[in-house]
């Protein structure tokens, strides 16, 4: 494998060295993540099907309040790499050698640094609390309201030509904040998991990562984004093999971009 160590010298932050990697290795985790899939199929499917089932209840529940429903269908991105903690924990046992994981240890690595780990997810749910107000913004200011109140919400009538204004504002800050999360979260939560790293550390060594890895993190976000719109666009339907597989692959992302301990 086509990599270079980079050994970040900060006197305020012990922080761990990382790679450059080559721009094909997305294809590589997005291979081993399936792997993990398939030797778990029964817990990554079944988690799978929870994620599906809830995101489409939740987001239909709302369709008759306009920014609601906009606000959870994107703030799924946002949220999405806590929500694979399974995921990161399964991949980290079929590495340590067992031949499929264990559902009572899929989550076992949270009890090991459930400090940070909380603390990081209480970060998140600030983060979509906030897009969910800015979000009420937005429909207020550049929104019609006889448009918002005219019943269920519909994204084909949301590209009318008379909307673009509001649509490019809306994905242009989505898509600055869904940029700022990834590169604070890319290797974060797995690397927490994985070692007694504090939330910063995680943090600082993720957003390096994504400075000495930027082109090719570019790539990883926009199959991310991709795979993720494909999913939600199957009435979730898709999530239930296209969210476990991105986060099997996250954790062969970190382990590819950190050097281990």
């Amino acid at each position: 494998m086509d990599r270079s160590a980079i050994c970040p010298n900060n006197p305020h932050i012990a922080l761990p060295c990382i790679y450059r990697v080559s721009w094909r290795q997305p294809l590589a985790w997005l291979g081993l993540g399936w792997g993990d899939f398939k030797r778990n199929f029964m817990l990554s499917s079944s988690l799978g099907v929870v994620f599906g089932v809830f995101g489409y209840a939740v987001v239909h529940h709302f369709l008759k309040e306009s920014h609601l429903a906009m606000a959870l269908t994107s703030g799924f991105l946002l949220v999405a790499p806590f929500l694979a903690i399974g995921f990161y924990g399964m991949s980290c046992q079929i590495e340590e050698g067992k031949a499929h994981a264990e559902e009572d240890r899929a989550f076992a690595c949270i009890r090991d640094n459930a400090a940070s780990i909380g603390l990081f997810g209480l970060m998140y749910a600030l983060v979509l609390s906030a897009w969910e107000r800015f979000s009420a913004i937005l429909v207020a200011l550049m929104l019609r309201g006889d448009w918002v109140s005219s019943g269920p919400f519909s994204f084909n009538a949301l590209w009318a030509v008379e909307h673009w204004q509001f649509v490019a504002a809306y994905v242009g800050f989505g898509a600055l904040l869904a940029g700022l999360v990834f590169a604070a979260s890319v290797v974060s939560l797995p690397m927490m998991m994985d070692r007694k790293a504090d939330v910063v550390t995680a943090v600082v060594t993720s957003l390096v990562v994504v400075r000495q890895n930027l082109p090719l993190m570019a790539l990883w976000a926009a199959i991310i984004v991709v795979l993720s719109a494909i999913g939600i666009a199957t009435q979730f339907i898709g999530m239930i093999l296209i969210f476990p597989l991105l986060g099997h692959a996250s954790w062969h992302a970190y382990r590819d971009l950190v050097q281990a301990e």
